[in-house]
């Protein structure tokens, strides 16, 4: 079969050449996408008068045909049409015959690529930010229900201060709220029409770009039509926001991984989540949580590989740009599959205070409390700061921990001490005295649930 734009050749393309430069091997995702746009731009040629309405209305009911083909599973794409454009004009052709041939008035394959994978990387965009709730939701509810159980809270991964663990897991919530908003925001720059910008130049047709804008349910057409069909910021602002998110998973997935391993035993992973040896029968894999994390430096390379090819491109389309595609389809699939299985892994996740509560107690982590405790007894607290450091290391030699103490033994560091000292040491007294704003104290914890869910309504 010779190509669609075969007139300017005199001979076939090599075969090495077709495999090679073919893209409908990734590019089909957009199947639907480019019939989508091919029907809003049939209609604005016939409202033009640059085709007959006859001819309108023949190429729309040949290109739903087309449409229910491809969602029926009932199409064979063809290497040798190269890409998913030039495999539906030719499916539309063969159903309607050389009518179907119209249908490319007006436009290029360049502005028609970048228009569907707008179309496409706006619905996917949609779909992201309802899994990202998702998974705020298991935070606010695993959090809702653990505010007064208190978890060791860390810096250097050295036990720091105890904190509450739905404190902890709201901490996340927010991180992926601000991803949330970044995939909203992001859709102000997706939502620009490429449509009409044909090749490079425009068309001198008089067509009417607003109008298949605003059918594809568009902002605004793009103002410059080399900008149109050269860059691909768009995609590079959803691959960036995607390698953010993904970190914060990844982040969430390794305290996952150290609070069910048996040398802190914090949590316990449902089993539908985890998997296990073939040749040590006691092991409980946390597998998914670990594939979560690894699945970050995928998305890091497709955001690099992005960077790298359009560095260097003059204006306007090149070949190179064909390399756009799979990158974005392998970042939104690893981004999907992610944050579907993460939600229901935390809603399930069992959580062990009472374990996280016995490791509180046999810490130093409310060490700052008693530097407090002197400071509002009158001592500069920097000196305060030390008299503590010299009883931790008093205690720790003496192994015991800061609750252990006797009063002459603290009354040996400052006549300061009162008995009222252990109550202050207690680790529920220690989480709820933090009283400030987005703290974790319990109250604050409480009404930071409060605006969490304020956030998700």
């Amino acid at each position: 079969m010779s190509k669609l734009w075969g007139g300017r050749f005199t001979k076939p393309t090599n075969k090495l050449v077709e495999e090679y430069t073919s893209s409908i091997g990734f590019d089909q995702k957009l199947a639907l996408q480019d019939i989508q746009g091919s029907l809003a731009h049939v209609a604005m040629l016939g409202k033009c008068d640059i085709i007959t309405q006859e001819e309108v209305e023949e190429i729309q009911s040949g290109l739903k045909t087309v449409e229910k083909k491809i969602q029926a599973g009932d199409v064979n794409y063809s290497v040798a049409d190269e890409d998913i454009h030039m495999n539906i004009e030719k499916m539309l052709i063969d159903e309607i015959g050389p009518v179907g041939g119209k249908l490319h008035t007006g436009r290029s394959r360049n502005d028609q690529v970048a228009t569907d994978m707008h179309l496409y990387l706006r619905e996917k965009t949609y779909v992201l930010v309802e899994l990202v709730e998702s998974v705020q939701k298991a935070l606010v509810n695993q959090a809702e229900s653990h505010v007064e159980t208190i978890l060791p809270g860390y810096t250097h991964l050295q036990r720091a201060q105890p904190v509450s663990f739905g404190h902890h897991l709201l901490a996340y919530f927010w991180m992926f709220e601000r991803d949330k908003e970044r995939l909203q925001d992001s859709v102000k720059r997706i939502n620009w029409s490429p449509l009409g910008a044909a090749a490079l130049a425009g068309t001198p047709y008089p067509i009417d770009r607003q109008m298949t804008a605003d059918a594809l349910g568009f902002d605004k057409p793009y103002p410059n039509s080399l900008d149109a069909v050269s860059d691909r910021d768009f995609i590079l602002e959803f691959l960036s926001i995607s390698s953010i998110m993904i970190t914060h998973i990844s982040r969430l997935s390794e305290e996952l991984i150290l609070w069910s391993s048996q040398e802190f035993d914090f949590i316990e992973l449902d089993d539908a989540f985890c998997t296990g040896s073939s040749i040590m029968p006691q092991k409980k894999n946390p597998d998914v949580p670990e594939l979560l994390r690894g699945k970050t430096g995928r998305i890091y390379g497709n955001l690099m590989g992005l960077l790298t090819l359009l560095k260097g491109l003059p204006l306007a389309y090149n070949k190179d740009m064909q390399e756009d595609k799979e990158g974005m389809f392998d970042t939104v699939d690893t981004l999907e599959g992610a944050l579907s299985l993460l939600a229901p892994m935390l809603d399930s996740m069992d959580v062990k205070a009472d374990h996280m509560k016995q490791a509180v107690k046999e810490d130093y982590s409310n060490a700052t409390d008693i530097a407090d405790y002197l400071a509002v007894k009158g001592l500069p607290f920097r000196q305060a700061h030390e008299v503590i450091g010299k009883i931790v290391l008093y205690a720790i030699d003496q192994n015991k921990y800061l609750l252990d103490l006797t009063m002459d033994e603290y009354k040996q560091f400052s006549e300061l001490f009162e008995e009222d000292i252990y109550d202050k040491l207690a680790p529920e007294q220690v989480v709820a005295a933090r009283v400030s704003e987005g703290a974790t104290g319990f109250q604050q914890v409480y009404n930071q649930i409060d605006l969490a869910k304020e956030h998700l309504s």
